[in-house]
C-alpha cells in the first residue's frame, strides 16, 4: 500500500510527465513518448482517475496502449530520441566536457539507444 504523501509523489511526477510530454508535441526536439509513458505508470500509482484519463486520450493513449501490450514504440519516437542523444553528446564535447563525463554519458547514450531500437516499432 502506497501512503498518501507516496501518491502525492507520484501525482505531482505523473503531472509533470505529462506537461513535458504536452510541451514535446509542439517542441521538435522535446520527445514526448518516454514522458507520457512516464506519466502513465507514475499516475497509476498515484491517480488511478487521472490514468484513465491518460489511458483514454485521444493522443498519449495509442502510445500507452502500444507500450503496455506490445512493449512497442513508434519508430519516429526511437528516432528522434537518439538523434537527441547524438546531439547533447555533441554538446557536451564541443563545450569540452572532462572525457570522464564524455565516456559515461556516452556510454549511458548507447545504452539508451541500443535498448530504444531493439523494441518493437509500431
Amino acid at each position: 500500500m502506497i501512503s498518501v504523501s507516496g501518491r502525492t509523489g507520484f501525482r505531482i511526477l505523473a503531472y509533470t510527465s505529462i506537461a513535458l510530454a504536452a510541451i514535446g508535441v509542439v517542441l521538435p526536439l522535446l520527445p514526448t513518448t518516454p514522458f507520457v509513458l512516464l506519466a502513465a505508470w507514475a499516475a497509476g500509482k498515484g491517480s488511478p482517475a487521472f490514468a484513465a484519463w491518460l489511458e483514454n486520450h485521444e493522443t498519449f493513449g495509442p502510445a500507452i496502449e502500444n507500450w503496455r501490450l506490445r512493449r512497442a514504440i513508434p519508430a519516429k519516437a526511437k528516432w528522434l530520441a537518439c538523434l537527441m542523444l547524438c546531439v547533447s553528446w555533441s554538446v557536451l564535447f564541443i563545450s569540452s566536457a572532462a572525457p570522464m563525463v564524455l565516456a559515461t554519458t556516452g556510454l549511458m547514450f548507447f545504452g539508451l539507444a541500443c535498448y530504444l531500437l531493439t523494441r518493437a516499432s509500431c
